[in-house]
């Protein structure tokens, strides 16, 4: 807890996004973060529930779902990708692992990431395409990155 304290601290100090992995945490994670007003990273590899997700979003971070979410015993995370709000989603492989079904159980890799944005688009009710490019300015925008010329 004391080195997430000074990890914060020095995201703040630096001027960067940290991310973050929360598992079997988020109330102490919550808290920590608490302390951290103002700075805004992205909790990865999400594997909390909706409640979970709206404190980390009301804390200002960005929430990213791995292949987990498309796991047919993930309801929970499905929920929260379900009502995390456009401009707060992002999609990730955590490469080599939690590959997506439909490669459940291979290792996992970059291009993989494209069944998760599929497989949340659907739930979403929305075209792959749009959540790609919203996930795909997300990621700039929470990482600031410069525009291309």
């Amino acid at each position: 807890m004391e080195a997430f304290h000074g990890q914060m601290a020095m995201a703040k100090e630096l001027g960067l996004p940290p991310v973050f992995h929360i598992r079997d945490a988020h109330d102490q994670a919550a808290s920590i973060l608490k302390d951290h007003m103002g700075v805004h990273g992205v909790v990865h590899c999400f594997t909390g529930n909706a409640k979970e997700a709206d404190r980390y979003l009301e804390l200002g971070h960005a929430i990213s779902f791995s292949g987990i979410v498309t796991f047919k015993k993930a309801k929970d995370i499905q929920e929260a990708a379900l009502n995390v709000p456009l401009d707060r989603i992002l999609v990730e492989t955590d490469s080599p692992y939690l590959a997506p079904v439909p490669k459940r159980g291979k290792r996992n890799e970059p291009s993989y990431v494209a069944h998760t944005g599929q497989f949340i688009a659907k739930l979403r009710g929305m075209a792959p395409e749009e959540l790609a490019e919203i996930t795909r300015a997300n990621t700039k925008r929470v990482f600031r990155f410069p525009e291309a010329n």
